[in-house]
């Protein structure tokens, strides 16, 4: 079971995808269990080009699985810890929804397709973030 992040998603929707795209491809043929998170939705979409693209996106999102914070508060307050967890370890992400990201994925005990390095600098710091 995979939570897939902003980067795969948009590389699987090129005309010649990378590795992590083409993944997400055969995971979609074999009918794999994976989803995204609410705040993947929200940075996929707020990259859109225009309002026909907007409402494409919107609608084919919509229909995979989404994977909520189990606790909305809770999640978020985990999510800010990793990221000071992550600063002290002199291993900081360049964007904090990627350790919402992260959590979400450990809270469901998924394992977070992605293509950005930051996943790589959180999963050095919490050995409980399962990466492909």
């Amino acid at each position: 079971m995979y939570l897939v992040d902003t980067s795969v998603w948009i590389d699987a929707q090129r005309p010649a995808p990378g590795p992590k795209g083409l993944l997400l491809r055969e995971l979609a043929a074999r009918q794999a269990i994976f989803g995204l998170a609410p705040v993947i939705l929200q940075e996929i979409l707020q990259g859109c080009r225009d309002a026909d693209s907007l409402a494409r996106t919107r609608h084919r999102l919509g229909l995979e699985r989404c994977y909520l914070p189990v606790d909305p508060v809770k999640t978020c307050a985990e999510a800010g810890a990793l990221y000071a967890r992550c600063r002290w370890a002199g291993q900081t992400p360049r964007s904090s929804n990627d350790c919402l990201i992260a959590q979400i994925a450990i809270e469901y005990g998924l394992t977070l397709l992605h293509d950005d390095p930051d996943f790589e600098r959180i999963a050095a710091v919490e050995p409980r973030l399962k990466l492909a």
